[in-house]
């Protein structure tokens, strides 16, 4: 049991810095001003949300500036 809590307390940051970034990259295509890659915003909330590290290939990607 001490070691599943250990393992927890590590992983906690990086999950905390995922759901951040989840958060922060929907916000960002919600703007009414942002343009996304095939302009189908949902389509890329749908990914950022689901797929783990999704937000990766949206910031990489996904974003037209």
């Amino acid at each position: 049991m001490e070691e599943i809590t250990q393992i927890v307390l590590l992983l906690m940051p990086l999950l905390i810095v995922e759901l951040a970034m989840r958060i922060y990259v929907i916000l960002d295509i919600l703007k009414e001003e942002r343009h996304v890659l095939g302009q189908k915003k949902i389509l890329w909330i749908l990914f950022c949300g689901v797929v783990t590290l999704g937000w990766i290939v949206y910031l990489t990607v996904g974003r037209e500036d």
